[in-house]
């Protein structure tokens, strides 16, 4: 009887044992959560993406600056305002620049004019003045050549008789200026002065007389032939000029003259555009449609200088930009989706796509990056220019995968095999598994588990920080 009861008592002690095991490992896999975690194999798409930050542009942007110095005559627009290409944004006081464009047209038609005269040649009145001239110059040869002949020839008896005939003639007035001048009463002094000076013409005019005959009598001395011969040659020198000069408007313009006069319209008309186009810098346009960000020019003021006049902004699309890290700009290209945020509408979600990656880094601290832009699609959202933003570029989405999350899994140690604890039933078991892309806490699995699976954590297994790759 006794060991009837201890073999019931021994058997009792054991089903507790046993009981309590397996409440042990019960309750040891349905601790709270701080102590044991587990998470179910799924079947669904995993996206993985590149986060970066930058803030919103405009579509366009322009700074607008005078390129020529003056004074401000016209400001017809103010910071918002809306305005269309085309429309005046500031304006110069232009007057000088006018007056600029007239002379340089001036300067132009003048040129033009002096072509269009040697193109078309000689006019008819400038041959015959030409010609005239020539027709001059000959006949001075003519005369200085008659005149050298007859100093060489020497007197004739007609020169003679005129020179001995010239020489009684004065010397008839000489002695009636004598005899007057003695008769001449010596109380008139004014009329005895006049007699006087009578008497020392009509002395000076024998005196001459009797030269000019000596002259002829003796023939053309040398220094008269020599004066005579330098005549001839300086008259033909006249006459050969102006034949030049005649045959030069007969020829027309030269090739060097023709090309002189095309390149003298060439610097006007050249002349002419840049003072027009200075003019057109007097005043500040829109380029497009836009609406006015910055106004520096104030009417009666010299233009500012060092910063624009005036800034205009295209806010009909808006584009972000931001810095990717070199690890991460590779995984990008253009046409990708991206998900932006804006820290100042935190409610909003603005759909993008990436338009360009820079094809050079900028170095800033030793940190390479790149710039990326992400064009903005159209939204009801109050964006404006300046706003941080924070983007989410998708640089792959794959579909149809297994995935758990990164920190049910674990490394061997001794191997680097990785693996994971799958429950079964009421019991654990290790599963060695194969992971393909990871992002965010998410690991594809290629194989070892199935979809259902139940994959556990627990405090007595150091689990695998996978992080995000």
């Amino acid at each position: 009887m006794k060991r009837r009861v201890l073999v019931v008592v021994l058997g009792a002690v054991g089903i507790a044992v046993v009981i309590g095991t397996l409440v042990w490992r019960t309750r040891l896999l349905a601790r709270p959560d701080e102590e044991v975690r587990s998470a179910t194999v799924e079947r669904g798409t995993l996206v993985v993406a590149v986060s970066a930050s930058g803030s919103v542009e405009p579509q366009a942007r322009v700074s607008l600056s005078f390129e020529v110095p003056g004074r401000v005559a016209k400001v017809p627009v103010a910071v918002g305002e809306a305005v269309k290409a085309g429309d005046v944004l500031a304006r110069l006081d232009d007057r000088p620049l006018a007056l600029q464009v007239e002379q340089a047209q001036a300067a132009l038609a003048q040129a033009q004019a002096q072509r269009v005269q040697v193109r078309a040649g000689p006019r008819p009145e400038e041959v015959a003045a030409a010609e005239a001239n020539l027709r001059a110059a000959q006949a001075q040869v003519n005369a200085a050549v008659a005149n050298l002949d007859q100093l060489e020839a020497g007197a004739g008896n007609a020169q003679i008789a005129t020179a001995e005939a010239d020489l009684a003639a004065a010397a008839l007035q000489q002695k009636v200026a004598q005899i007057s001048y003695d008769r001449m009463d010596e109380r008139n002094e004014e009329q005895r002065e006049q007699a006087r000076y009578n008497l020392y013409a009509a002395d000076e005019a024998l005196a001459a007389a009797r030269a000019r005959l000596s002259g002829v009598q003796a023939g053309a001395n040398v220094d008269q032939v020599q004066a005579g011969q330098a005549n001839v040659a300086a008259a033909a020198a006249q006459r050969d000029g102006a034949q030049a000069r005649l045959d030069l408007l007969r020829a027309g313009a030269t090739a060097g003259q023709s090309a002189a006069a095309e390149a003298g319209v060439v610097q006007a008309q050249a002349a002419r555009d840049l003072a027009q186009l200075s003019l057109e810098d007097g005043t500040l346009r829109a380029p497009f449609d836009g609406v006015v960000a910055e106004v520096n020019a104030t009417a009666g003021e010299l233009a500012p200088t060092g910063r624009p006049a005036i800034v205009l902004v295209d806010p009909s699309r808006f584009h972000v930009h931001v810095s990717v890290d070199e690890v991460d700009v590779g995984r990008l290209a253009e046409g990708q989706t991206a998900q932006v945020t804006l820290d100042a509408l935190p409610d909003a979600t603005i759909v993008g796509t990436v338009e360009r990656i820079a094809p050079a880094a900028t170095v800033q601290g030793g940190v390479v990056d790149y710039e990326v832009t992400i064009g903005l699609a159209p939204t009801n959202a109050s964006i404006r220019t300046g706003m941080t933003a924070n983007a989410t570029i998708v640089v792959e989405e794959l579909t149809d995968v297994l995935t758990i999350p990164t920190w049910v899994v674990r490394v061997d140690r001794s191997t680097g095999q990785t693996y994971v604890q799958r429950r079964v039933g009421t019991t654990l078991e290790r599963v060695d598994v194969t992971l393909g892309v990871r992002y965010e806490g998410v690991a594809q699995v290629l194989g070892g588990l199935a979809e259902g699976d139940e994959v556990v954590w627990v405090p007595e297994s150091q689990p695998f920080n996978m992080g995000s790759q």
